[in-house]
């Protein structure tokens, strides 16, 4: 039986958060992603998590409407500090150690991001939050999972979804929607399927980081995946077996 994955990273979009409501977040939400990570933590697996800011606000979405580019992305990733703060209070309400840690400087809610530390928290059992994105504008979550993933040397990105893979058109409005369970990083690119933006893909590929695409929703889900259920998700290769 295959070994769990030692260290991974988990990226969660803003709009995960939002449950059946329109905007904000969802407590029942927050409560299920904390008892998931919960149960993945207490297995012995060192956690850290990336969360964006999209059910609060999004930059992009701000700048086609008129508003400066680099403004409207330094307020989403104040957004992403609000979720992260919210999970991280779920997590400690049970029993979880955490620490958050933002690529802009806020001390006092935050601890700065340094590499060496974030590492020395994983390897002391604490789940470990990355807040505010990478800290500069034009750069998405997406590209802040992949850069933190890499820098602490994570096994696997587990991006956890509403969707239980990745597949050859949008399920939602397909139903004859093929699955992967596994797909090459190649056949992503010239099949542009949208698994991240092409940045975090790219940073991926050329380090050889794994990424798993799988329904968070579902309970249980993520500790399959960390196991290594191979009925669970869509596991992105860099070359062929």
């Amino acid at each position: 039986m295959a070994k769990p994955f030692k260290r991974i990273l988990l990226k969660l979009s803003g709009e995960a958060l939002l449950g059946e409501q329109g905007h904000g977040i969802d407590a029942d939400m927050l409560a299920h992603y904390a008892n998931e990570i919960k149960t993945v933590q207490q297995s012995g697996s060192e956690v850290s998590i990336v969360i964006g800011g999209g059910n609060i606000f999004r930059g992009v979405r701000g700048a086609t409407k008129g508003m400066d580019r680099v403004q409207g992305d330094y307020m989403g990733m104040l957004a992403t500090m609000i979720n992260s703060m919210a999970l991280q209070d779920a997590l400690e309400r049970k029993g979880i150690h955490t620490r958050l840690m933002s690529a802009i400087r806020m001390e006092e809610i935050a601890e700065p991001y340094i590499r060496r530390r974030a590492i020395r928290h994983l390897e002391k059992g604490r789940v470990i939050i990355f807040g505010a994105g990478t800290g500069n504008p034009y750069f998405t979550t997406d590209t802040a999972a992949s850069l933190r993933a890499i820098e602490i040397e994570a096994d696997v990105i587990l991006k956890g979804t509403r969707v239980d893979g990745i597949y050859d058109s949008d399920p939602e409005k397909n139903p004859n929607a093929k699955k992967y369970d596994t797909i090459t990083g190649d056949e992503v690119l010239n099949k542009r399927l949208n698994v991240m933006d092409l940045t975090a893909f790219t940073l991926c590929r050329d380090n050889k980081t794994p990424i798993i695409v799988f329904n968070v929703n579902d309970p249980g889900n993520l500790m399959k995946v960390v196991n290594k259920d191979k009925s669970v998700g869509t596991t992105v290769v860099w070359e062929k077996s």
